[in-house]
């Protein structure tokens, strides 16, 4: 069986990474090969590291409240390189009301503050590629 790869990211101006750090070393030990890009990502450039790495499932990190302008552009990069097939997931401040839109667009789990490390490991280890 092929080991999943994800890339995590933070998208937009939002500088505030403690939560994907706890989720990047959580996946981390749980053996899973992950990748952070850091900070003040484009939509484009995290799709393109995505492709670079060959990752599965891409986590986006979100707290600007900007994700109904963001994920869009996230699946249009993905639609324009012909990498659809590579899983989306969210993590962050994000009404329940605008859970349905981005659901409704592709994102695949949506994570908000106090989600279980748990949850995201078994999600990705299920979601191989």
């Amino acid at each position: 069986m092929k080991s999943p790869k994800i890339l995590l990211s933070k998208v937009g101006l939002d500088g505030h990474d403690r939560g994907v750090k706890v989720i990047f070393r959580a996946l981390q030990d749980a053996g899973i090969d992950v990748f952070y890009t850091g900070i003040r990502n484009t939509p484009k450039s995290i799709v393109e590291t995505a492709i670079d790495k060959k990752v599965d499932i891409i986590g986006v990190s979100i707290l600007s409240g900007a994700h109904l302008d963001l994920f869009p552009k996230i699946f249009q990069e993905l639609s324009k390189r012909n990498a659809q097939n590579i899983v989306v997931i969210a993590g962050g401040i994000i009404p329940d009301k605008d859970r349905i839109i981005l659901e409704d667009m592709g994102v695949e789990l949506i994570l908000g503050p106090g989600s279980e490390t748990d949850q995201i490991v078994a999600f990705i280890k299920n979601n191989r590629g």
